[in-house]
C-alpha cells in the first residue's frame, strides 16, 4: 500500500496512526507558478525548480532533484497493490489531484488499484478545512471509507489538467460547463481560480483584494492577516509562503500597494522572515482597493495562473459581475 498526501502535515499524522503502508508527503505547490503544457518531463522538472527556488528560497538543484525523487517514488506504485491519493477540497489539493491522476492515466497499472480519500467535512469538527486538522486516529477512519477511482474518472482529470495547464484560460471555463460530479470539488476550486486572474474592476485577482480589505479592517501584521486569511477564504488553500508571494507582488512596482516593514530582503523566504512582517495601505492601495484606479495599468503584470502566461501584451481578466474571463490584447 502506499499513500500519497498533499504535504507533510497529513502524511505525518498517518504516519503516527500505525495504518499499513509506505507513506509519501507530495512536496509541491501546482497551484501557484507555471504548469506550461508540452513539456518534457525534465524540462517540467527545472521549469518547476526554478519557480519555487525563486519564490521559497530553495537551492534550485536540490529542489529539482527533489522533485526527480519524488517522482521515481510514485514510478515505482506497481510495487504496491493499492494507491491511495489523500486530498481535501480546497484549490491546492484539487490540482494536485487532478496532476496525478492524469500521470496515473498513462501508466500500466496492471492490477494495482487507486483509490481517493477527500473530504469536506468531519463528524465533530465544525469549522473543518484540511486533513491535517485531524489526529491520527481521526485520519486513520477516513481509510474504510476510501473509493476506487475509475478509467472514466482518470480520462476526467486528465481533461481537468489539461485544462489547468491550457494558456488560454477559457479551456477552463469550457470544462466547467461538463458534468464534474466526478470530483465534486474540483468545480468550485478551478471557480477559485479563474477569480485570481486580474479583475475588470481594479486589476487584483480575489487573493490580492482580500487581503487589502483585511488590512484596511486593521490585519496589519502577517502573523494576524494570514490567519484572518484562512478563516475567510480556505478554499485556496494557501500556505504561509504562498500568501506571502501574494502580498509581495502588492508591495513591488512603480506604483507599491502596501508598505511592508519588519523584513529585510523580501526574497529571502528561507527563514520565514516574514512572519514578521508588516503592512500598511497606500494611497494608491486604498484607491485600487475601491477600484479607482488600476493596478495593472499602473504597474503592469508578467505572472503566470496555471498554463497562462499574464504579460503586458496579453492578458485575461475576471469579470467579478458576470463570473466569466475577458482577453485583452493589450495594456
Amino acid at each position: 500500500m502506499l499513500h500519497i498526501h498533499n504535504g507533510d502535515s497529513s502524511a505525518n499524522t498517518l504516519k503516527e496512526s500505525g495504518l499499513a503502508g509506505d507513506i509519501l508527503p507530495f512536496r509541491e505547490a501546482l497551484s501557484e507558478g507555471p504548469t506550461p503544457q508540452g513539456l518534457s518531463l525534465q524540462d517540467w522538472f527545472s521549469t518547476r525548480a526554478r519557480f519555487l527556488s525563486s519564490d521559497y528560497g530553495v537551492d534550485v538543484e536540490a529542489c529539482r532533484k527533489s522533485l526527480t525523487d519524488q517522482h521515481e517514488v510514485i514510478s515505482r506504485f506497481r510495487e504496491h497493490q493499492e494507491v491511495t491519493i489523500w486530498v481535501g477540497p480546497d484549490l491546492l489539493c484539487q490540482v494536485t489531484l487532478v496532476y496525478l491522476l492524469n500521470w496515473f492515466a498513462d501508466q500500466k497499472r496492471g492490477d494495482t488499484r487507486l483509490s481517493l480519500v477527500c473530504i469536506n467535512e468531519f463528524p465533530g469538527l465544525a469549522d473543518f478545512r484540511c486533513l491535517g486538522e485531524l489526529n491520527p486516529q481521526q485520519l486513520a477512519s477516513l481509510f474504510d471509507q476510501r473509493r476506487e477511482i475509475t478509467d472514466r474518472e482518470l480520462e476526467f482529470a486528465a481533461k481537468s489538467w489539461n485544462a489547468y495547464c491550457s494558456p488560454d484560460p477559457q479551456d477552463i471555463e469550457s470544462l466547467l460547463d461538463e458534468d464534474t460530479s466526478a470530483f465534486p470539488y474540483l468545480h468550485e476550486a478551478l471557480r477559485r481560480h479563474l477569480a485570481r486572474f486580474p479583475s475588470l474592476r481594479n486589476g487584483l485577482g480575489h487573493i490580492g483584494n482580500r487581503a487589502l480589505g483585511l488590512i484596511a479592517e486593521g490585519h496589519r501584521s502577517f502573523k494576524s492577516l494570514f490567519p484572518e486569511f484562512g478563516k475567510s477564504d480556505p478554499g485556496y488553500g494557501l500556505g504561509d509562503a504562498q500568501f506571502w508571494t501574494e502580498l509581495k507582488l502588492m508591495g513591488r512596482g512603480k506604483e507599491p500597494l502596501v508598505i511592508i516593514g519588519g523584513v529585510g530582503n523580501l526574497d529571502d523566504a528561507s527563514a520565514n522572515g516574514f512572519h514578521n512582517a508588516t503592512f500598511e495601505l497606500t494611497a494608491t492601495g486604498a484607491a485600487v482597493s475601491d477600484g479607482k484606479t488600476d493596478f495593472i495599468e499602473l504597474n503592469g503584470v508578467d505572472r503566470w495562473l496555471g498554463g497562462t502566461h499574464l504579460t503586458d501584451s496579453s492578458y485575461w481578466r475576471w469579470d467579478e459581475e458576470n463570473q466569466t474571463l475577458i482577453a485583452v490584447a493589450s495594456r
